[in-house]
């Protein structure tokens, strides 16, 4: 629901409303289809449901597509969050229904803020139409990559070319067979300051030399679009592919994850309230010990408590994203942060509750809880784990003017030991 304090527009209320009637009419009733296919294709296999394409379809005749991007959808992030959230609920076929599904908004975003004309038409068009699909190629094996200075791949200028030699993995999307291009995150100028030496590449799936490998699974599961080891072995694209300027990938890369981090909080929300749902649903159909689950103290206080947590997990995500449409991303940067550790701790905290009321069907693929609770823990590390975003919030803490002097007689107001 939109927050309060801050009615929505009529536009963002009609998107609202058919997100909620197309979650109910389409999206819940499509996922045994999504999830048989799934089955019988087998884990590894990372064939597109057809289900997927038919919900794309019915998206867009309900206005429902590239909500995300304020330039396309006429929204707010703050009116987008409500929206992002209910696709949340579905978190495998809804954001991608209606055109909203990570890695592809952050490179979109990516494309639409430093992209060339030329480079707009021939990636960002069919990406902004559903009809290919990309990812973002940044994290490395060898190095802790929370940190993008540490980056090792190269990017060397060879005249009118750039030459890309290097390991990447975890690179979500490459195993899509709809996925066309990359965005490489690589060194140009090893030699230049921290911040300036790494660039943004595009490199199209096919081109020489690139080598999209093994899928990683999250814990045992195989997601359909994959998580790849990716090898850059003399690949060589065309000067004009550089995304932005030279030197400027570091920042590039702070640009593309803001959004993307408040997206994906703004999702695992909805993935919270369903967890939610379902354990006040288990509560009160299962019995034991003369009685429904529901009339258990203890089962009640987890229900307030996963009730509270959410609460306050969206109080700060609403907050964030109001900061980003007044202040900017970069006005936004700490609550981003904030909201990035403090939402997929609240929803991994209730999909727990949800598991351990559910028994062995919450472990087990009975119930949707336990690919639930996989991503979401998976949260806690990709773009950025807890640890560097609670780095940088306590370096703001300690660096910021304080509301008040405290005088120093204080501490000689507390008694010798």
């Amino acid at each position: 629901m939109y927050p309060a304090y801050a009615p929505p527009s009529d536009q963002a209320q009609r998107h609202y409303d058919a997100m909620l009637a197309f979650m109910r009419e389409e999206v819940f009733p499509a996922e045994p289809a999504y999830e048989q296919f799934r089955h019988q294709a087998g884990e590894g296999d990372h064939t597109v449901p057809p289900v997927i394409e038919e919900l794309k379809a019915k998206a867009r005749e309900r206005g429902l597509w590239n909500l995300f991007l304020p330039s396309e959808s006429g929204l707010t992030q703050l009116e987008y969050a409500p929206i992002a959230e209910l696709s949340g609920w579905s978190n495998e076929l809804a954001p991608e229904a209606i055109n909203c599904q990570a890695p592809d908004t952050g490179n979109m975003e990516l494309l639409h803020l430093i992209g060339t004309d030329e480079q707009k038409k021939q990636w960002l068009e069919p990406l902004l139409a559903g009809e290919i699909r990309s990812a973002f190629a940044m994290t490395e094996p060898a190095v802790a990559s929370s940190d993008a200075t540490n980056i090792e791949t190269r990017i060397e200028r060879a005249g009118d070319e750039y030459v890309v030699n290097g390991r990447k993995w975890w690179i979500s999307g490459a195993a899509d067979p709809r996925c066309s291009v990359l965005i490489v995150m690589g060194k140009t100028d090893p030699s230049a300051a921290t911040h300036r030496q790494q660039s943004m590449l595009i490199v199209p799936v096919g081109t020489p030399g690139l080598e999209i490998q093994r899928s990683h699974p999250v814990f045992g599961r195989q997601d359909q679009h994959g998580h790849c080891e990716v090898q850059f072995t003399d690949v060589r694209v065309p000067v004009a592919n550089i995304l932005g300027e030279e030197g400027g990938g570091f920042a590039a890369a702070q640009a593309r994850l803001g959004p993307g981090r408040i997206h994906h909080v703004m999702r695992a929300l909805g993935a919270g309230e369903r967890a939610l749902a379902m354990m006040v649903a288990r509560s009160q159909q299962r019995h034991a010990f003369g009685g429904a689950l529901a009339e258990q103290s203890a089962v009640r206080e987890r229900i307030a408590e996963s009730r509270v947590e959410l609460d306050q997990a969206r109080a700060l995500c609403h907050h964030a994203a109001h900061v980003v449409d007044t202040e900017g991303n970069k006005g936004a940067r700490h609550l981003i942060a904030a909201a990035k550790i403090a939402v997929p701790r609240a929803v991994c905290s209730v999909i727990d509750r949800a598991i351990q009321l559910h028994g062995a069907a919450g472990i087990s693929d009975a119930t949707v809880l336990s690919s639930l609770y996989g991503w979401h823990r998976a949260m806690r590390i990709f773009d950025g784990p807890d640890e560097a975003h609670l780095t940088t919030l306590a370096r703001a803490e300690i660096t910021k003017a304080p509301l008040f002097e405290l005088p120093e007689t204080i501490f000689s107001q507390f008694r010798p030991v």
